[in-house]
């Protein structure tokens, strides 16, 4: 219950400080599995795309975070468990976990997820390269629908370095879906998926 309450007030707050614009304009919100793929700038970012997504699309989607971050406090890992049910995956690339394995059990088990592709915050106009994880991910699982998304503003309300947020209005727009065509390679995908988010920062 508790955890259900804290939903409903960040839900709040986030509509307070950022005007939660969720723009569909490739593809309507629809109950079907999709991995969702964004631009990463702010720790903001996950709780953005959550707020930005219809109730019966939130309940059943869940956001990549960075274990070694979200997991540091107690009240970091409940946020992360108890309200946003997130997938942990770690950045420790020395240890002998797949840091896909976590994603592929999520989608295993019909979930749809939410995955920042740049792999970690970039402070840049436009994303980094994007990590072979979107392709993999879109390899193993091809019915599910690939969605780019583009955050708009969300670093200016919680900048890097800062605990107290600030109002700013802020946009997702979601695009049309892409797909993996047959026989294309992990370069070729990954620079298409990266102009698809890419795009929507002029819609």
């Amino acid at each position: 219950m508790l955890a259900k309450f804290m939903g409903w007030f960040l839900l709040g707050l986030v509509r307070v400080l950022t005007g939660s614009q969720a723009r569909w304009h490739g593809c309507p919100p629809k109950a079907e599995q999709r991995i969702y793929f964004a631009n990463h700038q702010s720790h903001a970012d996950l709780v953005m795309i959550w707020a930005a997504l219809p109730p019966e699309l939130r309940s059943v989607t869940r956001a990549i975070a960075a274990r070694d971050y979200w997991t540091q406090s107690p009240f970091k890992q409940w946020l992360t468990t108890e309200v946003f049910n997130v997938i942990y995956v770690s950045r420790d690339r020395t240890a002998d976990e797949d840091p896909l394995e976590p994603l592929l059990a999520a989608l295993a088990n019909g979930d749809s997820i939410i995955l920042f592709p740049e792999g970690t915050r970039g402070h840049a106009e436009e994303p980094q390269a994007f990590k072979a994880g979107l392709y993999n991910l879109a390899a193993k699982f091809p019915g599910a629908v690939l969605v780019p998304a583009w955050i708009n503003n969300v670093q200016h309300v919680l900048p890097k370095g800062e605990v107290v947020p600030v109002p700013v209005l802020c946009s997702v727009t979601f695009g049309a879906p892409i797909q993996l065509e047959d026989g294309e390679d992990r370069a070729t995908f990954l620079k298409r998926a990266r102009e698809a988010v890419m795009a929507l920062r002029e819609v």
